[in-house]
Formats: C-alpha cells, sequence, structure tokens
C-alpha cells in the first residue's frame, strides 16, 4: 500500500498543503489550509469502484488496466506549525 503525506507549509504570503511535491490552491489562514489538507487525506483513503482505465505513457504507447477501487492509500497530515 502507496502512503501520502500532506504537509502544511507557507506559500505565496498565505498558507496550503503539499503532497507529493506539488501545492495546493493557496490558504489564508493556516487553519484553513488545515482542514483541507484533513479533508484530502481523508478523500483519499474513500474506496471507489474497480475500473478499466487506459492511459498513454510517456513514449506514446497506450496501456489498458484494471484498477482496482479499494488500492487507496494510506494517508496522514504534517503540520509542523
Amino acid at each position: 500500500m502507496s502512503h501520502l503525506t500532506y504537509e502544511i507549509v507557507q506559500q505565496d504570503g498565505g498558507w496550503a498543503y503539499k503532497v507529493d511535491g506539488v501545492f495546493s490552491e493557496p490558504f489564508a489562514t493556516h487553519a484553513q489550509a488545515l482542514a483541507a489538507a484533513q479533508a484530502a487525506a481523508e478523500e483519499q483513503r474513500v474506496p471507489g469502484f474497480t475500473e478499466v482505465i487506459q492511459y498513454e505513457d510517456a513514449k506514446g504507447k497506450w496501456h489498458t488496466e484494471t484498477a482496482s477501487g479499494s488500492d487507496r492509500p494510506d494517508t496522514d497530515v504534517k503540520d509542523s506549525a
């Protein structure tokens, strides 16, 4: 099982959360960023439906796979403030 950490950080004069090197939208307050990170982390753990997906890789080759709806990451929120 994979693991994602949502980290609360200062960003562009406000606050955001960062996960896997990607920043969220900015929030005016730390509390707003923390609440958004907690909601996003919780939503990531919710199981979905098993579906067949198709995607193109970097070399232009198409792949078809079955994505399990129960294959959800473990998540947490890191708040250093």
